[in-house]
């Protein structure tokens, strides 16, 4: 009987030394596959851009006058609404003074 244990214990660390090569290797497979994700990706984004219609460079300078144009505007407003408010915020200290 003692030879069936021992002859059980030898296969199971053969089993178990089996899955550990067998661990050893899946991230080395894992490692092998990345560059090809990331090439994969590359052509797939390349793909993408090649669909966008791009604006034309007039489009382009309509597009950067108008946001100008607002920052410029939004900002006057700004200006005013903080001058009101240190005219309003004076007078009531000048009132209580």
């Amino acid at each position: 009987m003692s030879e069936n244990k021992r002859d059980e214990a030898l296969s199971q660390e053969t089993v178990s030394s089996d899955k550990a090569q067998k661990k050893a290797k899946a991230p080395a497979k894992k490692k092998d596959k990345e560059p090809n994700r990331v090439m994969r990706w590359l052509k797939d984004m390349k793909g993408e851009l090649k669909k966008v219609s791009w604006p034309s460079g007039k489009d382009t300078a309509k597009n950067v006058l108008v946001v100008v144009v607002c920052v410029i505007v939004v900002g006057i407003f700004i200006w005013v609404f903080d001058f009101l408010a240190k005219q309003v915020v004076q007078a009531l200290l000048s009132l209580f003074r």
